[in-house]
């Protein structure tokens, strides 16, 4: 049983029909915002190009290395016992507001073609000073779309200040979908031994829930969290850490202490992380992963993928040698620049997988562009009077498939969005 019995696994069935009930939105405003002049029709990308020389794979080589448990144990014995994703999901008090209640332009930041089919911008307040990165589901960390009683949206923001760098996940109810609301906590380090914990600093660009783990984003790696390890604070202050009286993380109610991490050893070839993403679609089920190159950017950029452990005594982790290792077990170049979301998956019957990149905007256009590559050549949705690609969110973000439904969900900017893979598909003939 997954998650070592702590979680119920409910019918794929009763999911489907339970997430896709309802009416789609009509989200076709933003169309009439975007001008065929303010997109180009010469940036496709083309065919992916393999990279199978152990030079350039051996760039994309990750080492493991794991958060010792006595430093969790002194950490939990100084917060008190840990709690998991239901008590975070008790406390929710903030809501999002459905397409029909954001402003026309928090809406234009949706894609133009396809329209999304669920719609919804976070609250103002909250989310001022800071800035979306990372979109994952209870959809990856389970294959029937379930945590224990409870579908969720997990969503990453990062704070760049003068004072502090700052990195948190809401934790969104889903359970009904024209009602979200949700709480956030820190995403911290255990320092000293676990006597302390500092704030993760690095900008968040994406983020997978796999199993029982959180695997973040860190730019030249990937932090690793447990869902089942969430700490309560005890002192609503601004400080993060142990302070005079108990626990604080920037006046939120929950840290997410690491338990891990994965950095690059590459040296200069590495790449810098963006977009990741779960796919299930292969055996072992397998972590995708883009490089991080600017909107403009006339160098290549990299796609590969991780294999995810198979041990059952290693839930939500990646597969490694004996030496922590883990290595790349497929990778390719693209001439995509600005990748901000990537997504891989192969359909049933099909003998290799689609590859679906979210570029940026960039710099004299309005609206970035949704790719599908493979190794024949590229595709993109598009729209307006010259039937170009730039018809994807202002704000280009993360795509997380949610199998059990069908449906791919993203950010761009303040709004909260998913849509069909299959009209992806369609829209891109």
């Amino acid at each position: 049983m997954k998650h070592r019995g702590r979680h119920r696994r409910r019918k794929q069935g009763r999911a489907v029909r339970a997430f896709l009930a309802g009416t789609a939105l009509a989200l076709t405003a933003a169309a009439t915002m975007i001008s065929a002049s303010q997109a180009t029709v010469g940036d496709n990308p083309g065919a992916l190009t393999p990279l199978t020389r152990a030079a350039d794979t051996g760039a994309l080589r990750l080492q493991e290395q794991l958060v010792p448990q006595a430093t969790l144990d002194e950490l939990s014995a100084g917060m008190g016992r840990p709690v998991g994703v239901g008590a975070v999901l008790e406390t929710a008090d903030r809501s999002l507001r459905p397409a029909s209640g954001c402003t026309a332009g928090e809406r234009t930041a949706l894609p133009v073609a396809p329209a999304a089919t669920r719609a919804y911008c976070w609250d103002t307040a909250d989310t001022r000073a800071w800035q979306p990165g990372a979109v994952t589901t209870s959809g990856d960390a389970d294959d029937d779309g379930w945590w224990n009683d409870h579908r969720v949206i997990l969503s990453g923001w990062s704070r760049q200040g003068a004072d502090r760098d700052l990195a948190r996940v809401a934790f969104v109810d889903a359970n009904d979908l024209a009602h979200l609301r949700y709480a956030s906590a820190l995403l911290v380090v255990p320092v000293d031994g676990g006597r302390d914990y500092r704030a993760l600093t690095s900008r968040l660009t994406g983020m997978v829930w796999y199993q029982d783990k959180l695997l973040v984003t860190a730019g030249d790696g990937l932090y690793v969290y447990d869902m089942n390890r969430v700490q309560r604070t005890t002192v609503l202050r601004t400080d993060v850490g142990r302070v005079a009286g108990g626990w604080s993380a920037h006046g939120y109610r929950f840290v997410l202490p690491a338990v891990g991490s994965y950095r690059m050893t590459g040296g200069s070839e590495a790449p810098r992380l963006g977009g990741i993403s779960l796919d299930r679609s292969t055996a072992p089920d397998s972590l995708v992963a883009s490089e991080s190159t600017p909107s403009d950017s006339d160098r290549p950029a990299r796609l590969w993928r991780y294999d995810f452990s198979k041990d059952p005594a290693r839930p939500g982790l990646l597969a490694t040698d004996a030496t922590g290792s883990a290595s790349a077990v497929e990778a390719y170049e693209t001439e995509a620049s600005g990748i901000a979301g990537v997504l891989s998956h192969r359909a049933d019957g099909s003998d290799r997988a689609d590859w679906y990149v979210g570029r940026s905007p960039g710099s004299t256009d309005r609206h970035g562009s949704l790719w599908r590559q493979d190794g024949d050549g590229a595709e993109a949705t598009r729209c307006g009077d010259e039937n170009a690609p730039r018809c994807w969110g202002t704000r280009v973000g993360p795509l997380s498939y949610w199998e059990a439904t069908g449906e791919v969900w993203s950010q761009s900017g303040r709004m909260l969005f998913a849509l069909p893979l299959e009209s992806i598909d369609r829209a891109l003939g």
